[in-house]
């Protein structure tokens, strides 16, 4: 049926190794902090910093496994991204598995500038460890 090709062609990388929705921290001296980039339609973009709060932070910090938010930047923080400005007016309800699922006003749709980059402080990465005690 049409849904299921279409499942397919979202659920297929467009990059090997890389998917849709797939997040990337830029610029932050760390892989847990950095300008916000989403890849989307086979190239990376950026999100703009309209209504971009901790919210918002959150959900990324978890998606790319860095634990709790600490900061969410703005004004293009970590330095101005280049190519598409994919996600504008993010609108997190904090319980979304990625970014691309929370509300926005759709991939390409914005009314902003590489200025106006939305970035993310989180914690570091988190390890879950497993004592056994004999």
């Amino acid at each position: 049926t049409q849904t299921w090709r279409l499942f397919w062609r979202t659920a297929l990388p467009l990059t090997p190794g890389v998917f849709q929705g797939a997040l990337r921290l830029v610029n932050g001296g760390s892989s847990c902090s950095g300008r916000v980039e989403i890849f989307h339609s086979g190239q990376w973009g950026t999100v703009c910093d309209d209504i971009w709060d901790n919210i918002n932070a959150q959900v990324v910090c978890r998606q790319v496994g860095c634990g709790r938010v600490i900061s969410a930047t703005s004004s293009a923080h970590f330095g101005q991204g280049t190519g598409p400005i994919w996600l504008d007016d993010v609108r997190c309800t904090g319980n979304e598995p990625q970014l691309s699922e929370c509300q926005h006003r759709g991939f390409g749709i914005h009314n902003c500038n590489h200025g106006e980059d939305a970035g993310v402080v989180c914690e570091g990465k988190t390890m879950l460890l497993n004592f056994c005690m004999y």
